[in-house]
């Protein structure tokens, strides 16, 4: 059974950084590909950043300008995410998400994601 852990929820402000894990497990092999969605009340899920199987190419939503980076470890049992220069318009609850198979590419929409964490909040205050 697959299952994604998040944690890492914090409260910050305007400015600062804070980072984001997501623990893995029941993969069969490390043939799957993980990102990071985040979600405001109300409102649909939204793709934050995406990285491939490999770990080489990542893909990051167009609000990131730069400011989070996606990353896991070589186990592939921990996906992260840090985020710097933090904005109120930061908050929201995170998700990680994977799917099992290859890709180069990583996909960032949530039809493209089987299994998700229950979510991490992330409270930005100006």
């Amino acid at each position: 059974q697959v299952t994604l852990v998040e944690s890492g929820r914090g409260s910050v402000q305007t400015g600062g950084s804070l980072r984001l894990s997501c623990a893995i497990s029941g993969f069969p092999s490390r043939r799957f590909y993980m990102a990071w969605f985040r979600q405001f009340p109300g409102k649909s899920r939204e793709g934050v950043g995406s990285i491939s199987t490999s770990g080489t190419n990542r893909e990051y939503a167009d609000f990131v300008e730069g400011r989070f980076t996606i990353s896991q470890d070589n186990a592939k049992n921990n996906l992260y995410l840090f985020m710097d220069k933090l904005k109120p318009e930061d908050t929201a609850k995170y998700y990680c998400a994977a799917r099992e198979g290859y890709v180069v590419d990583p996909p960032l929409k949530g039809d493209d994601f089987d299994y998700w964490g229950r979510g991490t909040q992330v409270t930005v205050s100006s």
